[in-house]
């Protein structure tokens, strides 16, 4: 009885180490895990990913910043790779939850812009921790025959013109951020009186908010269901493009200029993988291209845009000159106090 147990065992051990091992002396199937936003990698490159190099891709996502941090520190997911907005990436940076990144292992870096590395270089100095992924506005998705005439301010998220027909984004910055701006603010303010007044124009506007969404918001506005919608430029330009009724703009006010980046985790025993990964998926022309046309934000890598033709490229929205933008302004990292209060700020908005 005991040998056959021993028998069994050994079976047992065998079969665990095919599984592990693959057939004959290849080796080990390699493993990352990719922490992204919803709906923001075609995911049709991540099958041709592991199709191609064998490396398997487990893929995990979140809605807001904000959810994709919480996720993040609690630790219950082990990622080797994250893709977040400046602030979130500076905060990890902060954490010393990132590893800096060795860009002589990119076989195409040198299709990324020198202008976007300048613009990684306002919150990470050196370049050293954050490879750019896309980049965009927020701005006004508008219906041109459900509005009175193009609005040019935000004014018309408050002025109770189109009460019941506003999307408003479901992400407590970028709410604040219009709030502030529109009262004259700076988005990054740690000002608690600017920041209590951007609370109390946002409670006051909330009656005519019909939702607070997030990726939903460019679907309900090619469906005609709101008048105006507080979207990503990607999203804004996207729709125009399913429904002819729609126009996008940012408010003469100013608005936030966000970049989203690539960080490989402290964490990660396998960088070459994630290196693997994000020169195919970031740097390489054929893929880069693939996953514009998907995501349709404007995308760093200097050889898909010049691939583009003029009507792309000429599209203003889609890629806007980076110092035109001079009203708008890149998220900063806020200290535990100012994010705090906007925590407790934004419930007391979203409170019932």
């Amino acid at each position: 009885m005991k040998k056959r147990n021993l028998v069994l065992m050994s079976a047992m051990l065998i079969l665990t180490l095919v599984a592990m091992w693959g057939c004959g002396n290849s080796e080990p199937k390699q493993q990352i895990t990719v922490f992204n936003y919803g709906m923001y990698i075609d995911p049709a490159i991540l099958d041709q990913f592991t199709a191609e190099t064998g490396i398997e891709v487990l893929y995990e996502e979140a809605v807001t910043p904000e959810e994709l941090y919480s996720k993040y520190s609690s630790g219950a997911i082990q990622y080797d790779v994250v893709c977040s907005s400046e602030y979130i990436i500076m905060k990890l940076m902060e954490d010393q939850e990132l590893q800096p990144i060795d860009f002589t292992q990119f076989e195409n870096i040198e299709n990324i812009s020198d202008e976007c590395w300048a613009f990684c270089a306002t919150f990470d100095e050196e370049n050293q921790y954050a490879l750019p992924y896309f980049y965009g506005t927020v701005g006004l998705l508008y219906n041109t025959e459900m509005v009175s005439e193009p609005p040019t301010s935000w004014d018309v998220l408050f002025n109770g013109e189109y009460a019941g027909e506003i999307i408003m984004q479901n992400s407590m910055r970028d709410s604040f951020m219009i709030a502030l701006r529109y009262l004259g603010y700076s988005c990054n303010t740690t000002n608690p009186d600017e920041l209590a007044a951007a609370r109390d124009l946002l409670i006051a506007q909330k009656p005519d908010v019909q939702a607070y969404l997030v990726d939903e918001a460019r679907d309900e506005m090619v469906a005609e269901n709101a008048a105006i919608a507080v979207v990503y430029s990607g999203d804004g330009i996207l729709a125009c493009e399913y429904n002819e009724n729609l126009a996008y703009v940012v408010p003469e006010e100013g608005s936030n200029l966000w970049i989203d980046c690539w960080g490989i985790s402290q964490s990660c025993d396998n960088p070459e993988a994630v290196y693997t990964f994000l020169n195919y998926l970031c740097c390489r022309e054929d893929i880069a291209l693939q996953n514009f046309e998907y995501v349709y934000y404007p995308t760093p890598n200097t050889a898909v845009v010049a691939a583009l033709d003029e009507e792309t490229t000429s599209n203003t929205a889609l890629f806007p000159p980076l110092g035109s933008l001079t009203n708008c302004e890149v998220y900063q990292l806020m200290d535990e106090e100012t994010t705090a209060l906007m925590n407790e700020y934004w419930k007391a908005v979203k409170a019932e």
